[in-house]
């Protein structure tokens, strides 16, 4: 709200420099409200004011004024008489195309960060939260290909991985330090669109709050695996991605009657039950399996128990 005030009151300001030669002074609030409204009906086209996009548009202010001049000046190297109300028309228009070809075109000009490599305006932005990034696997997903786009990474996101990798418990440190190399493993990468912003939410210290918040600012998609957080988002309207849902729906299906072989591991918590590991990591419950720890058996399939913290197979013992 702040920055469209700011640029109403730009075009109040440009509307009466172009206008104040004008005896005709019904055309200023015309120019100021078709001025404004292109300014608003931008920001609502963009949907995302970051502070990359509000340098871009002032950027655009610059290279329009630049561009009506020289519109200017070539229309008098031809004889033509310019009036106030022309030069004010080729002025808004320069405006326009200025902010417009800055904002959305990935040309040079040395206004563009060279890490793009295409127009980022019609992708949806998805932002990596603290632990999907600690996790890691989302380097190999979009190394896939299975994820585009722009990736945003909150510099709060960056302030709690780096507490993380200062921290004084070694499992943390090393889980902060793992967190950084896959982000800098990302921001190596040619193909990967990767932002920082440093949009903030001083009022709110929570991270995960943040997160919400930011994902509702830029309209924007959550990347975690955070169970809590992605019921927190889902509640108030964000759309989440979450990799462990996503690993469990790749997960080949099993149904009950199938024989499989596993290794008894440990036992499990009702009595009589051993509990062994699919290469997946998948936990497999044999009943009365207890008497087999240690021991690789055939075991066929009762159930299977699907939850969002992954899956269960219940088995029992079979015959090989």
């Amino acid at each position: 709200m702040v920055i469209r005030i700011l640029f109403i009151v730009i075009a109040v300001a440009l509307s009466l420099i172009f206008t104040y030669n004008l005896k005709n002074f019904y055309i200023y609030p015309i120019s100021v409200v078709i001025f404004s409204l292109i300014i608003i009906g931008f920001e609502m086209y963009i949907k995302r004011f970051q502070r990359e996009n509000v340098s871009k548009i002032f950027k655009g202010f610059i290279f329009g004024l630049v561009l009506g001049a020289a519109f200017t000046a070539i229309a008098r190297s031809f004889g033509l008489e310019i009036t106030a109300f022309y030069r004010a028309l080729i002025y808004f228009s320069s405006l326009y195309i200025g902010i417009t070809l800055i904002s959305q075109l990935d040309v040079g000009l040395g206004f563009i960060q060279p890490q793009a490599s295409k127009s980022i305006t019609s992708e949806i932005l998805k932002i990596l939260d603290t632990s999907v990034i600690i996790d890691g696997r989302i380097a190999d997903i979009i190394d896939t290909k299975f994820i585009d786009g722009v990736l945003v990474v909150p510099k709060f996101v960056l302030d709690e991985l780096q507490q993380i990798a200062d921290s004084s418990d070694s499992v943390k440190r090393s889980r902060g330090r793992r967190g950084l190399d896959v982000l800098n493993l990302l921001m190596k990468d040619k193909e990967t669109l990767l932002r920082i912003t440093d949009q903030d939410f001083p009022e709110t210290s929570d991270v995960d709050s943040k997160l919400v918040k930011l994902g509702k600012a830029l309209d924007a998609r959550i990347i975690t695996n955070d169970f809590n957080l992605y019921k927190v988002a889902e509640i108030q309207g964000v759309t989440v991605l979450n990799i462990n849902l996503l690993a469990n729906a790749l997960k080949p299906v099993v149904l009950p009657g199938e024989k499989m072989k596993i290794v008894v591991i440990k036992e499990g918590k009702d009595p009589g039950q051993g509990i062994g590991y699919l290469d997946d990591g998948t936990m497999v419950v044999v009943d009365s399996g207890k008497k087999y720890v240690g021991d690789e058996i055939f075991v066929s399939v009762t159930s299977v128990l699907q939850t969002p913290a992954g899956r269960m197979i219940f088995t029992k013992y079979e015959h090989g």
